[in-house]
């Protein structure tokens, strides 16, 4: 039977969403126990977080200075030394799992299963290639520990309700001295978490221009949702990198995304594919996006947005 160890993605003493979801994914392997460790310098509070999610045993806590921030190469040695007994260690595939995990694999000396989004069997699984296009089954090696990061788009969160115990353990791990936290140089934002909202507001390179990308905040913020936007529009400089949406950016799965001047670069569709309902706004009738979306809106963003506000009122 399969004996899972998740770890968990927390910042600013809250507990990512992303870790429910990586429990989901986990109670499909149907494993005899789920745990999850909590790497931070108080840990605590998160600990008790995620002792509410259903599903897990236990809630493993490691309290050290060195973990108030998250650095793979500080985490690792201490995850790989936890792992021992674990059929199973899972992280969520967002930045922190992706910097994090194949650390861990290559600690343990296994291959990484990436982008987990469905479970055969203890050992087997399916994950997306050639940026969605394909799914492909892998099977990992049965006399050896699995270590997969789990695509969180393909998985719904974990219900609450959980009162695992939870436990203080020692990791006791070499940690690396030529690693250490510098800065951290995030923006800052009183809307919806972009990995993690329910809804999303994203626009492309038809929005024109920095100063235009307002009108993508304003309607955001009508709606309460996050915003997000295509490479080309990071790339042309209306908006930061942190709001890139697709293959290369971040992959969601919102209940509502609306995207507003994109043109659906195959790229871009990987990173909504499993969104709920997708509404498109575009004056190119024959534009890609229009092809996924349940609902579409051809048309002059400029005018139809100002006309979306006042109906959402």
């Amino acid at each position: 039977m399969a004996q899972v160890l998740i770890v968990a993605e927390h910042l600013g003493g809250q507990l990512n969403a992303a870790t429910a979801k990586t429990v989901s994914a986990a109670q499909a392997l149907q494993a005899e126990s789920i745990d999850v460790v909590v790497l931070a310098a108080d840990p605590a509070g998160i600990a008790a977080q995620a002792a509410q999610i259903a599903g897990v045993a236990r809630v493993l806590t490691v309290a050290n200075p060195a973990n108030e921030h998250a650095l793979a190469q500080v985490l690792a040695p201490q995850i790989a030394k936890l792992a021992s007994g674990y059929s199973h260690v899972f992280g969520p595939s967002t930045t922190f799992g992706k910097d994090l995990m194949p650390v861990v694999a290559a600690l343990l000396g296994v291959n990484q299963v990436s982008d987990l989004m469905a479970v055969e069997g203890t050992h087997t699984f399916q994950r997306p290639i050639y940026a969605g296009n394909a799914i492909i089954t892998v099977e990992a090696p049965a006399d050896q520990t699995v270590v997969a990061t789990v695509r969180t788009a393909s998985w719904p969160e974990a219900a609450k309700g959980g009162s695992a115990s939870i436990e203080a353990v020692q990791a006791d791990a070499t940690l690396p001295a030529h690693t250490r936290f510098v800065g951290l140089a995030a923006g800052k934002s009183d809307r919806p978490d972009l990995q993690s909202a329910k809804r999303v507001v994203s626009g492309g390179r038809g929005v024109g221009s920095e100063e235009n990308f307002r009108v993508i905040y304003q309607l955001a913020d009508k709606l309460g949702a996050a915003v997000g936007a295509s490479r080309a529009a990071v790339d042309a400089g209306y908006v930061p990198n942190e709001l890139q949406v697709g293959q290369t950016g971040k992959i969601i799965a919102p209940e509502l995304y609306v995207a507003v001047g994109i043109s659906g670069a195959i790229q871009h569709l990987t990173g909504i594919k499993d969104a709920g309902t997708i509404v498109a706004i575009n004056k190119d009738a024959d534009a890609p996006i229009f092809e996924i979306a349940d609902i579409g809106l051809v048309g002059d963003l400029f005018t139809l947005l100002p006309e979306l506000e006042k109906a959402v009122g």
